[in-house]
C-alpha cells in the first residue's frame, strides 16, 4: 500500500505538468478564436465550470470533452497536446510517439503511435496494435473527413453504421468518418494495422 502510494506521488507532477500545458493551450486557442468561456462552452457542448478548471491547470478531462473542445476550438485534438512541428521529417521506429490521453479508458487494450512527425499536416497516420477483444462499440467515432486503414496482422472487425466488414492481413477499407464507425479485434491473435485520417482528429 505504501509503496503503491509512492508511487502516485511520483507521477504526480508530471500529470499536474500535462493538465497546466493542456490548460495553455486552450485557453490560447480559444483568445485567438476570440471566444468567451460561455461560447466555447456552447461551441463544444463542454461546461464553462469544466473550461474554467482546465484553463487553470486543474481538473480530469474524459476523452470525449477534450475531443468536444478540439471540435469547439476547430483544430484536431493532438493541437492541444503538442506544440511546434518538429524539425525532422522522419519518424524512427524506436521514437515514434504514442497516443495517450489523460483519464482515456478507450484506449484500454490498444496501442496508438503516430507515424507522421506531428498532428498539424493535413492527414494522420497510426499505427495501431490491439489486444484480442478491445471493442470500441461503446464509444462510437464520428468526426468529418476521411479514413484509410489496412490490417497487417491479426484480424479486425471495422463497423461502418452497424454493419461489419471483417478485415484479415492485407485487407483495407476506405470510409468516410462522418458515418458512426467502431472497431473490434476479433480472434486469439493481437491485431495490427495502419490508419490514415484526414484531417487529423486525433
Amino acid at each position: 500500500m505504501n509503496s503503491s502510494n509512492a508511487g502516485d506521488k511520483d507521477n504526480r507532477p508530471d500529470a499536474d505538468a500535462s493538465i497546466a500545458s493542456l490548460g495553455e493551450q486552450i485557453r490560447s486557442l480559444r483568445k485567438h478564436l476570440g471566444l468567451t468561456l460561455e461560447e466555447l462552452s456552447s461551441r463544444s457542448n463542454v461546461s464553462t465550470g469544466l473550461i474554467s478548471l482546465l484553463e487553470r491547470g486543474k481538473g480530469n478531462p474524459s476523452f470525449a470533452s477534450l475531443i468536444q473542445l478540439a471540435h469547439g476550438l476547430d483544430v484536431p485534438i493532438g493541437r492541444l497536446f503538442h506544440g511546434e512541428n518538429p524539425a525532422s521529417p522522419v519518424v524512427r521506429a524506436k521514437e515514434r510517439r504514442t497516443l495517450e490521453w489523460h483519464g482515456n479508458e478507450k484506449l484500454d487494450g490498444a496501442r496508438y503511435q503516430l507515424l507522421t512527425p506531428s498532428l498539424k499536416g493535413a492527414l494522420e497516420v497510426v499505427w495501431v496494435e490491439t489486444e484480442p477483444g478491445h471493442d470500441t462499440s461503446g464509444t462510437p467515432f464520428r468526426h468529418n473527413g476521411e479514413e484509410f486503414g489496412i490490417v497487417l496482422s491479426g484480424v479486425k472487425d471495422v463497423f461502418l453504421d452497424g454493419v461489419r466488414h471483417r478485415l484479415e492481413a492485407g485487407d483495407s477499407i476506405t470510409y468516410s468518418s462522418s458515418i458512426p464507425h467502431w472497431y473490434v479485434a476479433v480472434g486469439d491473435e493481437p491485431s495490427t494495422a495502419i490508419w490514415v485520417i484526414t484531417p487529423p482528429t486525433w
